[in-house]
């Protein structure tokens, strides 16, 4: 799916800034994309846009309201609706990367084929895909993986994009869930697509380019988890990594929503990615290592880079302490 931009970012009466992560992750990666922001009676996030009325926002030049908002259970809150179907009204676009779809909303549906308006739930792909065929294809690609699920892989993928641009190449962040494609307006949340048409779909969003041409495709889940292993494989096959870049966030001791399960071993997570790729790129090869510091100071994390560059013999960086340059030095 395609989203047209520039956004009006809905955060509606969010709970929390945690709660406007979406929105947040939209400003602090395509800024150029955001006019503003729209709030409801005891929202407690500010993203630091200007308030718009969808008026002002229209007048600005928006063309799509995305809810950069996510509640308890990921719903379309019965509250909002009033403000979405003003959003059609006015002439805005809607994209949600909610678990229940705006398309399920009648009063929404309804005015939205009447306006002529469109309805981007990002969650729920409308693209019919083929199975993967694993066939070498030109251009060069690039995959995060984790140890762990939500320990960096989208912002290490976004991070590349960004630095491969800085440094003259020609990049594309390829996005494979919802707020990677709130963001970047654009891609496939492969969660959702049936699990023989994962690699297919990553083939699809990751086609054959220039010899020159890098697609920094966005990582899911970890082969160790008991939940999502099946998505990272199928993207690990699909994507037909020429690099993959190792996710590890150091303080967790049990995997996400697993406390029976432990977090790999570094080690034991990157040999086991490396064979699964090298099934359909057989000169596939890691990169280096992303860690998330978050959770150290500067000194604790400074000597964990260092110990890891040491034991792997691999670049190691916090993309957010030290950038990604170590690591496209190694890619180029």
């Amino acid at each position: 799916m395609r989203i047209n931009s520039p956004y009006l970012l809905f955060l509606g009466d969010a709970a929390d800034p945690l709660a406007a992560k979406v929105a947040q992750g939209i400003i602090d990666w395509r800024p150029e994309n955001c006019v503003g922001q729209l709030r409801l009676d005891n929202c407690n996030a500010d993203c630091g846009l200007q308030d718009m009325s969808l008026a002002e926002a229209v007048d600005a030049g928006a063309k799509t309201l995305v809810i950069g908002v996510a509640n308890r259970g990921g719903v379309i809150a019965p509250h909002w609706i009033e403000v979405l179907a003003a959003a059609l009204e006015n002439g805005l676009d809607i994209a949600a990367g909610l678990h229940n779809k705006l398309a399920d909303v009648p009063q929404l549906a309804e005015k939205a084929n009447q306006l002529g308006r469109a309805l981007h739930d990002v969650r729920h792909p409308t693209q019919e895909f083929s199975v993967g065929n694993g066939k070498k294809r030109t251009g060069k690609r690039i995959l995060p993986v984790g140890t762990d699920c939500s320990c960096g892989k989208m912002y290490t993928a976004l991070a590349l994009e960004k630095g491969l641009r800085e440094k003259g190449q020609s990049a594309d962040f390829r996005a494979t869930g919802q707020t990677g494609i709130l963001i970047c307006g654009e891609g496939v949340s492969v969660d959702a697509v049936v699990s023989d048409f994962i690699s297919g779909a990553t083939e699809f969003l990751a086609p054959a380019a220039a010899d020159d041409h890098w697609d920094v495709v966005e990582g899911q889940g970890s082969l160790y988890h008991p939940s999502f292993a099946g998505v990272t494989l199928g993207l690990i096959h699909g994507a037909q990594p020429d690099y993959l870049v190792l996710c590890h966030e150091p303080t967790r001791t049990h995997m996400r929503g697993v406390p029976e399960y432990p977090v790999p071993s570094i080690e034991d997570c990157m040999q086991a990615t490396l064979a699964a790729a090298k099934l359909t790129n057989p000169d596939a090869k890691f990169a280096g290592l992303s860690i998330n510091t978050k959770a150290l100071d500067d000194s604790e994390a400074s000597l964990l880079l260092e110990q890891l560059e040491q034991t792997h013999q691999l670049p190691a960086v916090d993309p957010f302490r030290t950038g990604v340059d170590k690591l496209i030095d190694v890619m180029l």
